[in-house]
């Protein structure tokens, strides 16, 4: 074991540092992208580790849908706000983020204990039913983000698009709501911006 690491002799230590560095420290949201695929394995890779995560009751709402062919990404291009599209073609991937309001269906598989009784607190409020969805997915997406980077991807997170237009173009018929888009490959590392200020822990958190 390195004597640079020594507190990874510590039980409770899961991951090294070299480890955060990449996920987090080092982490940085892409804008350019080289010219190298993402395979389908790693894209299943990386779903395979995000489900994994908690969310509320296990209901699991986020959807997942890759945009990686030309008949794909052409169906995306006129739904980029004008500062996305660019790097969203260039992109090997990219992720539409939904969250599914019709989730209740698979909490027989899911969450069978509670799957009664929840779908009976559901059935008359469509605001908890969004709530639940949304924030759930929220969570899943940062799971997805994180395994990404883990995998040895880079992420572009984005919200500049028409989320109408992504419903109808993408989940018509179903009753999945976009939410947000992440690219995904393999960025150039010397075209990143420099990291914007972040909050300290005084200015953010408080432990009681």
């Amino acid at each position: 074991m390195s004597n640079a690491e020594p507190y990874l002799a510590q039980d409770d230590h899961a991951i090294s540092d070299a480890a955060l560095d990449t996920i987090f420290r080092s982490a940085r949201t892409m804008r350019q992208w080289q010219d190298k695929p993402v395979s389908p394995a790693l894209l299943m890779a990386i779903y395979d580790l995000a489900r994994l995560g908690p969310t509320e009751s296990n209901i699991t709402p986020a959807r997942f849908h890759f945009v990686v062919s030309k008949e794909a990404k052409a169906r995306l291009e006129p739904l980029m706000d004008e500062g996305n599209r660019k790097q969203t073609m260039s992109a090997p991937a990219t992720a539409i983020i939904g969250y599914d309001l019709d989730f209740a269906r698979t909490l027989p598989t899911l969450a069978p204990r509670a799957a009664e009784s929840l779908a009976a607190k559901l059935a008359d409020d469509p605001e908890r039913v969004k709530l639940m969805a949304m924030r759930s997915a929220g969570l899943q997406g940062g799971y997805f983000m994180v395994a990404a980077r883990a995998l040895g991807l880079d992420c572009g997170p984005m919200a500049g698009f028409d989320r109408n237009g992504i419903d109808r173009e993408f989940f018509a018929g179903t009753a999945i709501k976009s939410y947000f888009l992440c690219n995904l490959g393999y960025g150039v590392s010397d075209s990143v911006r420099p990291r914007a200020a972040r909050l300290g822990f005084d200015e953010a958190a408080k432990i009681l």
